[in-house]
């Protein structure tokens, strides 16, 4: 799938998927949003591809929310346009739902979409002065794409009813001080601070130690702390027994970078 809208680059390990409306300031289009799918399946499906970064072209907006040029009729009709259905090779994949870990780097403004669709990732740094905005109710429709779970467990319900229920404008430094983003840094920093995380997890970490972690850890947003451990026994059980996990005991002693061949796809479906 050639890319209109977002550009996509692998590079040691790392997959940088860049929203790219710039003179938009990013806006959220019915081809980004299929774009963005096929671009998280290509990460999901390929090994080489460790840890996913996200972040918007330009210095002013990670995205600005929705495209608003269809006027009063932007939120009306959920289903996708005829023209933009025909290119949807395969279904929807968010961030959450890849065994990749997921960092968004809020690099500018992150209103509406910009904000609920980083909300799917699993780290989120963010630039100081970037506005945040959970605005739906002021455009008369409802926050989507699970966040009122997701904020709400991120910060607390009386701070997500506050956030959501007012549609109020905060900083990114607010933000990382209610805990949505890790940090809060000058915007120049964000984009870099993420592709260093990003890098020590593709070189450090065990691929499918990570996918599991990664799908335990969503899984837990609905799960009671014995069910967990449930989940937990066997998974360890499985990892323990497998090559990285000599291999990381090994490299540590032998203070080398390791070598793992595990991938997330070898762990058994049955304990999944």
């Amino acid at each position: 799938m050639s890319y209109q809208q977002i550009l996509f680059d692998v590079n040691d390990g790392v997959a940088l998927i860049t929203l790219n409306r710039p003179e938009a300031m990013n806006t959220w289009t019915a081809v980004m949003a299929e774009e963005l799918t096929d671009a998280m399946h290509r990460c999901n499906d390929d090994d080489a591809v460790r840890c996913v970064v996200l972040t918007g072209a330009g210095d002013r907006a990670f995205c600005a929310g929705a495209d608003l040029g269809r006027g009063g009729g932007t939120f009306s009709g959920r289903d996708r346009p005829a023209e933009v259905r025909k290119t949807a090779a395969r279904p929807t994949l968010y961030p959450f739902q890849i065994g990749k870990p997921v960092i968004a780097a809020l690099n500018g403004h992150a209103v509406g979409v910009g904000i609920t669709y980083p909300m799917l990732a699993d780290v989120r740094l963010v630039a100081e002065h970037a506005k945040i905005g959970f605005v739906f109710v002021r455009r008369g429709v409802l926050p989507e794409l699970a966040s009122h779970v997701t904020l709400a467990r991120v910060v607390g319900l009386s701070r997500a009813a506050e956030l959501l229920l007012s549609g109020k404008t905060i900083s990114g430094l607010e933000a990382a001080q209610m805990g949505i983003a890790s940090r809060a840094l000058p915007q120049a920093e964000v984009l870099p601070a993420a592709l260093e995380m990003a890098r020590d997890i593709a070189t450090n970490t065990a691929p499918a130690s990570v996918a599991i972690t990664k799908r335990l850890l969503w899984e837990g947003l609905t799960l009671s702390v014995p069910e967990m451990m449930q989940r937990e026994n066997p998974l360890f059980a499985w990892v323990g027994n497998q090559s990285d996990a000599r291999e990381g005991v090994v490299s540590f002693v032998e203070k080398r970078a390791p070598r793992w061949t595990v991938k997330p796809s070898d762990v058994p479906t049955d304990l999944l």
